[in-house]
């Protein structure tokens, strides 16, 4: 009874000072700092603890100081698994806590592994334990030494040998499964938040990070999987302005070709990635006649639409004081190179002019492909071509104007961009000018837009399973 107040009063006496040594040692830490100042603050109490018993006893039963080695190697194993049990439950406040304000940290700079964490705690209870053992043993032997030598006695101190040793395991036990359940408790925790927001990133929810609290393997896996997460907002937010930046490009092209007497209009582009290059439209000129323009920025992509968007101001811009072919093809030029010279960026662009009512055509060629004119009469093709500089490279070069005049009733003109040619099935082979001329001779009697139809359907069948790797647009004219 005297010894049980003995430890009682002596712990009192150091749990009392506790909250002030907790409040100055360990909850002045930073968070991740915290779980390992609160075991040692705890054990070192332990320590004192049992300082403070053995020092007792020494003043009110008289034990000799000498053998209070065991109060103090009971203090170190009592504090050894309580500290251990108070820093998990410090961990478990701080992931809670962590998971409450969604704070996101990198992850930790140095790893502590939960194997080693393992290992090291393993390899101290055995230490622990065998120590007990070698003690109470030891002490038994001693002990059963002095005793009377008859069965009687011997039988009572079997049995009392017995239960101190079981008393031992029984209490060490405990302290070990209770270990065993709160870290079970932390990585049940730590796992069920790490699958939580990976089920919400796979349904497509950004909104959550997983709480870094911890410096083992949960915390690197946390802090890695919160970078994928920042990556795929990131990701997110650009495809969402690509497909505005789609929207406002394809807002640029025609929604349908315009009506113009004696001609049968259509066209088409179709990119590759979420914006393009290629441009296409129709100008009713100030002196009445039609205007027909294709164009192709250098590469594809984000760089190639800015550029296409900027030569299309500046072609709109150009038409409205239009004065030729040539004079068009030269503002635009000296405009784009102005812009694009240090961006080593250009663009081809073939712009027609027909005349209708005299039956002629006048183009200029900027580096563009020459456009094909169908005659149905001779059953054969006429390349509109001659030579141009693509625009954006020289500010002071000067354009031709071609021309011709005449054509039959019923002749098909069509304007495309190399994509067409240059498309590539499995077996790496173009598409070719071949395959272009013999899709428009076929249907040649049909209206432009089923000659489109036949061209670009020609087109898919012959990529086949193929990627498109260039943006294909494509223009036909009817001259009825």
């Amino acid at each position: 009874m005297t010894l049980g107040v003995i430890v009682f009063f002596g712990f009192l006496a150091v749990l009392a000072l506790r909250p002030y040594v907790q409040q100055r040692v360990v909850l002045a830490a930073t968070e991740a700092d915290q779980p390992k100042r609160q075991f040692v603050m705890d054990l070192v109490l332990c320590l004192v603890a049992a300082a403070v018993v053995m020092a007792l006893n020494r003043a009110l039963l008289a034990v000799p100081l000498i053998n209070g080695y065991a109060v103090l190697f009971g203090g170190l194993i009592l504090g050894f698994f309580l500290a251990l049990d108070t820093a998990l439950a410090r961990e478990r406040a701080n992931i809670n806590n962590a998971v409450s304000q969604s704070g996101t940290l990198p992850p930790p700079q140095r790893l502590y592994s939960m194997t080693r964490r393992f290992s090291l705690v393993a390899f101290t209870t055995a230490i622990f334990v065998t120590a007990i053992v070698v003690l109470v043993f030891g002490r038994d032997i001693v002990w059963l030494s002095r005793i009377e030598q008859n069965a009687a006695a011997l039988a009572k101190a079997q049995w009392s040998v017995a239960k101190e040793m079981f008393f031992i395991m029984t209490v060490l036990l405990a302290l070990v499964v209770n270990l065993i359940v709160s870290y079970s408790r932390n990585l049940r925790l730590l796992f069920n938040n790490q699958t939580d927001v990976l089920e919400r990133v796979s349904q497509g929810d950004l909104s959550r990070t997983v709480p870094v609290a911890t410096r083992d393997e949960f915390g690197l896996i946390a802090g890695h999987t919160n970078s994928m997460i920042q990556g795929l907002r990131h990701r997110t937010k650009l495809i969402t302005a690509l497909k505005l930046a789609e929207e406002v490009q394809q807002n640029l092209l025609p929604a349908t070709a315009p009506e113009h007497p004696g001609l049968e209009l259509t066209g088409t582009s179709i990119y590759c990635d979420e914006t393009g290059g290629d441009y296409y439209d129709f100008f009713k000129l100030p002196n009445q006649n039609l205007g027909v323009v294709v164009a192709d920025a250098s590469d594809h992509g984000v760089g190639s639409a800015l550029l296409m968007t900027t030569a299309r101001a500046f072609l709109i811009s150009g038409v409205n004081n239009y004065q030729g072919p040539a004079k068009l093809a030269a503002d635009i030029n000296q405009a784009l190179t102005r812009d694009s010279a240090k961006t080593s960026r250009f663009m081809s662009m073939f712009f027609l002019e027909i005349n209708v009512a005299v039956k002629k055509l006048s183009w200029v060629r900027a580096g563009h492909e020459p456009a094909l004119l169908y005659d149905p009469a001779q059953n054969g093709f006429e390349n509109l071509t001659g030579e141009g500089m693509v625009l954006g490279v020289d500010a002071d070069y000067e354009y031709r104007q071609y021309s011709s005049r005449g054509w039959a009733p019923g002749s098909v003109l069509v304007v495309g961009t190399d994509g067409i040619q240059e498309t590539r099935n499995a077996r790496n082979e173009m598409f070719g000018l071949d395959r272009l001329r013999e899709t428009v001779a076929q249907y040649s009697t049909a209206s432009a837009a089923a000659i489109q139809t036949a061209v670009i359907e020609g087109l898919n069948q012959f990529r086949g399973t193929a990627d498109q790797e260039d943006d294909v647009t494509l223009v036909v004219v009817k001259l009825l």
